[in-house]
């Protein structure tokens, strides 16, 4: 709990916590966390997008690795359990293995990835996308607010962005990768109870919208000759939200809203805007995001606005490995607490490491459900749960349960 309130104070702003992929304050906060590991009994590295990876060796000629982590970066004025909890848990599980001198059939290398949020590039999951073998070449080519390439910031962090194809896992066979992390939900709470094991995560689509009108005079252009780009987005907006809500396990949300120009006095000329819809049901999903696409078109056509879409990123829902899963069900019973299944509506880095292993996750009880928001709110003694049903659970693998 120490360690997360130390990552909650490094940040890119004096008066919130943000901290952006390859940034100044990622670095403070990838240094601070590899002394961590080192205390813990592992060998660190960084590799070239910039995730931190530490490796604590089994026993001789074990030919396996299990990977353990959760990210780093945050959104903008976070929370500071929001990935870092589930990198310090697991260093904390392996600084346990190393005070009883236990030595494992298999050896487990922790990951904090660089990048999961996407808050500086608008990629998601850039560092465990790399570590799969995933990473878009064409990702480096895009700029952030400072028109900055992503190639220029990984050179300037430290990695090689003409390297990172040897980022991918070569390590050898892998028993699958556990993340714990913050439910981000309110069920938890609503039950009494620290800790779930996830069963799934919905899948997610995100787009880029543009609307684009005529700047004009706020003053002197009458409103029936007005193209106003912002009108045309705000009335997306609501029927994004009424569509959400007429459809069960659906939701929808524009987080993001870039007006030009952006004066008191003009017309809004062009309104950029995020659009991210997640299901547990792939197909329902798709419908989904074509229908809402297909409503932008029509209002845009309605207003005399031109409309323009990109598709930023797209991830199917995933089911977490019944082994793996019921280990940490064993686990939490054994540590004395039901092991209730929860599906869950944020994705994980476990989305992509899907792609590479089997995965499994821990969800830990947050106040009130809130997540992305410097409330964010843990309590010790769940953590102190989640570090020892996932101590169990290494045990429970070990001894090929």
């Amino acid at each position: 709990m120490q360690r997360c309130d130390v990552l909650g104070s490094i940040s890119e702003e004096p008066d919130r916590l943000t901290r952006p992929f390859a940034s100044d304050s990622m670095r403070r906060a990838n240094e601070r966390v590899a002394s961590w590991m080192r205390e813990a009994g592992m060998d660190v590295r960084t590799d070239n997008i910039g995730n931190l990876r530490g490796r604590y060796e089994g026993a001789p000629g074990g030919p396996a690795t299990l990977l353990l982590g959760s990210h780093l970066d945050s959104v903008r004025n976070a929370g500071k359990y929001d990935g870092p909890l589930g990198v310090l848990v697991a260093i904390a599980a392996v600084q346990a293995l190393r005070d009883r001198d236990v030595e494992l059939p298999f050896a487990i290398e922790v990951v904090g990835f660089a990048d999961e949020e996407g808050l500086r590039y608008g990629t998601t999951y850039l560092g465990s996308k790399a570590l799969v073998g995933a990473f878009e070449a064409g990702d480096l080519d895009r700029t952030d607010a400072t028109e900055m390439t992503m190639a220029e910031a990984v050179k300037a962090f430290g990695g090689d962005p003409h390297r990172i194809a040897e980022d991918r896992w070569s390590g050898g066979g892998l028993l699958g990768y556990c993340e714990v992390h913050i439910e981000q939900g309110p069920v938890l709470e609503a039950r009494g109870l620290p800790l779930a094991v996830v069963s799934a995560i919905a899948g997610q689509s995100r787009f880029q919208l543009t609307f684009t009108g005529e700047a004009a005079h706020a003053g002197t252009t009458p409103m029936d000759h007005r193209k106003d780009a912002l009108v045309a987005a705000s009335v997306f907006v609501q029927a994004v939200e009424k569509f959400a809500e007429s459809h069960e396990r659906l939701v929808a949300t524009v987080g993001q809203l870039t007006v030009q120009p952006g004066a008191a006095n003009v017309v809004p000329g062009e309104v950029r805007l995020s659009l991210d819809v997640r299901h547990a049901d792939d197909a329902e999903r798709i419908r989904a995001v074509q229908r809402l696409l297909d409503i932008a078109g029509e209002i845009a056509k309605d207003r005399s606005i031109a409309l323009t879409t990109t598709r930023i990123s797209e991830n199917a829902s995933v089911q977490c490995s019944p082994r793996l899963t019921s280990l940490l069900a064993q686990g939490a019973q054994d540590a004395g607490h039901p092991a209730i299944q929860l599906a869950s509506g944020a994705g994980h880095d476990a989305v992509v490491m899907a792609g590479l292993t089997d995965i499994a996750m821990l969800f830990v009880r947050c106040k009130g459900g809130i997540s992305h928001n410097p409330a964010e709110s843990v309590t010790e003694a769940d953590v102190a749960v989640a570090i020892d049903v996932l101590s169990r659970f290494l045990e429970l693998l070990a001894a090929g349960r």
